[in-house]
């Protein structure tokens, strides 16, 4: 167990992502601590992670809220004594954001996913920061997508919003890991299992059934299938671990060759 013992937060762990980290963090031995805007969603991965076994607890916490996310770690601070990682996996509904030409999507809609993913990561790694400096220990993660490095169509300011998150993961890393915290991020590429490719095809696929949708993200990679959520998850866990302890300051490459480095 690679994670063994070490407190974990989760932001966004009712989404499709945040819950396959968080179930993969706890198989490892974490100590979880899961939050998101929709308890029930939360409530239900936490009950899954103990029900095997596990260690999880449930906060209904917005992570644009830096009040409530301040007020959750120190609540974590409190039971547990200290944060070793701190997960941002939340995300931003993409049904008005997707789907529009740039030439005719108006400011405000442009700018909702930069603002809101750039805010969240920072605010959720900021007050992580400050809780893992006194021990000089700690790892600060989150995930982006293939937008964020080539050119994507309808995508509105998506991203924009991604590549932003990768500036701040490199950012922060300069920052923290000479007091000892690493700050990496996951990048990976067209996970039917989420429902923000589903959100894609509704808005971007006209012309293409489901299943040829899914084919074509296939395509696009190396293999010629499709990632995973565990796949995802395991490298997650492998990143937070100290068999990971040389890597800070990047985001890494899950795209399956979608996207060359």
């Amino acid at each position: 167990m690679i994670v063994q013992d070490k407190v974990a937060v989760v932001y966004g762990a009712g989404g499709a992502i945040g819950g396959a980290v968080a179930r993969a963090f706890a198989r490892e031995g974490a100590k979880l601590f899961l939050t998101g805007r929709h308890l029930a969603r939360v409530e239900a991965v936490a009950k899954d992670i103990v029900s095997t076994g596990g260690s999880a607890e449930a906060a209904e916490v917005d992570a644009l809220d830096e009040q409530a996310v301040d007020r959750h770690l120190q609540s974590v601070m409190d039971q547990a004594g200290r944060v070793d990682i701190s997960f941002n996996a939340v995300g931003v509904p993409n049904a008005r954001i997707l789907g529009v030409p740039l030439a005719e999507l108006d400011a405000e809609q442009f700018s909702l996913p930069i603002t809101s993913y750039a805010t969240s990561y920072f605010l959720t790694a900021r007050l992580a920061a400050r809780r893992m400096i006194p021990s000089k220990s700690g790892v600060i993660m989150t995930v982006t997508a293939l937008p964020s490095r080539t050119g994507t169509r309808l995508n509105g300011g998506y991203g924009p919003a991604q590549a932003a998150k990768e500036a701040l993961t490199r950012d922060l890393s300069a920052e923290l890991a000479p007091q000892g915290i690493r700050v990496v991020g996951l990048r990976p590429h067209g996970m039917p299992e989420t429902s923000t490719m589903r959100e894609v095809f509704d808005a971007k696929a006209s012309g293409m059934t489901w299943e040829q949708f899914q084919e074509y993200l296939a395509s696009t990679t190396h293999p010629r299938r499709v990632m995973a959520l565990d796949e995802v998850a395991n490298m997650a866990v492998f990143m937070a671990s100290d068999k990971a302890s040389g890597m800070t300051g990047t985001t890494v490459n899950l795209t399956m060759g979608s996207l060359d480095d």
